[in-house]
């Protein structure tokens, strides 16, 4: 299988929750890593208050300053029409939205129910198809809420279709807490194909209980070839308890190109960016496969 594609979330979904802010030449020098790494989809920041989101701030300067790369794309994410607005006055070429499965996590993350979700990325889509800019759309919550528990897949399945028939290119199901297992993501996964095709699937697992690289491979073998990680791990759900990970970028590559499926990912390289951006954070990498491989005096903090 020679056509996986790997979604870096750590620029944006990663660093948004952690603790510290990194600076805007920090988060330029982390995404050239991640490129010079052979990353072809990076999320490189998100046009939303920076009041609320304080580690976002100066997303318009980094993608002004990384600029347009030759196959390479950069989605920012946008909660509304003002977010859409600075991101194409910002250059953006490409853009995220973000709704959920779960009315409580929808109330408790977005302030709004579902459905005025969907009104409010509405003229996001129209604004976006006037122009020519593709739209990725995400799910949260598909296989478990904070509050909620249990999410009805049929609502899981509702959501991703909206989306996709808004116009979304691609629909990324995202298990925010992190409490999926194999089976129950590859039912998800079936459910979600029924209504979209699963070209246009994505996964983005969480590794709370550490089931996301299980979870990874019963949806490769379901048919699913876009996932969703984040370099080091960064990142979680400040929403969710214990919600602390995105799978780590590093352990996903270990694992498909340890099965033959290539990623045109430099591993060694890619943990270098993981050592060296959770040393600007002041920790660890989350990846015990970083610390294995990275380079030292390649991975150090300049």
């Amino acid at each position: 299988m020679d056509d996986i594609r790997l979604v870096e979330v750590g620029p944006r979904d990663g660093l948004q929750n952690e603790t510290y802010p990194l600076s805007v030449a920090n988060r330029i020098q982390m995404i050239e890593g991640l490129i010079d790494a052979g990353l072809r989809t990076i999320e490189a920041g998100s046009f939303v208050s920076p009041k609320w989101v304080p580690q976002m701030a100066g997303s318009a300067d980094v993608l002004r300053s990384i600029g347009r790369r030759e196959g390479i794309s950069f989605p920012m994410l946008v909660p509304n029409l003002k977010g859409f607005e600075a991101a194409r006055e910002a250059g953006a070429e490409e853009i995220a939205i973000f709704a959920s499965a779960s009315e409580s996590f929808s109330q408790r993350n977005i302030n709004c129910s579902i459905d005025e979700s969907f009104e409010r990325f509405r003229p996001v889509l129209e604004g976006a198809r006037d122009i020519g800019m593709r739209v990725r759309g995400y799910v949260s919550c598909v296989l478990g809420c904070p509050y909620e528990g249990n999410v009805p897949l049929s609502s899981v399945v509702d959501v991703a279709r909206r989306l996709h028939n808004m116009g979304c290119y691609e629909i990324s199901l995202g298990d925010t807490i992190g409490i999926g297992t194999p089976r129950v993501a590859a039912a998800m996964v079936r459910a979600v194909a029924t209504v979209v095709p699963m070209t246009a699937i994505a996964l983005h697992v969480h590794n709370t209980y550490g089931q996301a690289l299980a979870n990874i491979l019963a949806c490769l073998e379901e048919g699913v070839t876009v996932f969703d990680a984040s370099v080091g791990g960064l990142g979680g759900c400040p929403y969710a308890k214990g919600a602390t990970g995105n799978v780590a970028t590093e352990e996903v590559v270990f694992m498909l190109e340890g099965m033959g499926v290539r990623t045109g990912v430099d591993l060694p390289k890619l943990c270098n960016v993981a050592v060296r951006t959770a040393t600007q954070l002041g920790r660890d990498p989350a990846s015990p496969i970083s610390k294995i491989l990275a380079d030292p005096t390649k991975a150090a903090v300049s």
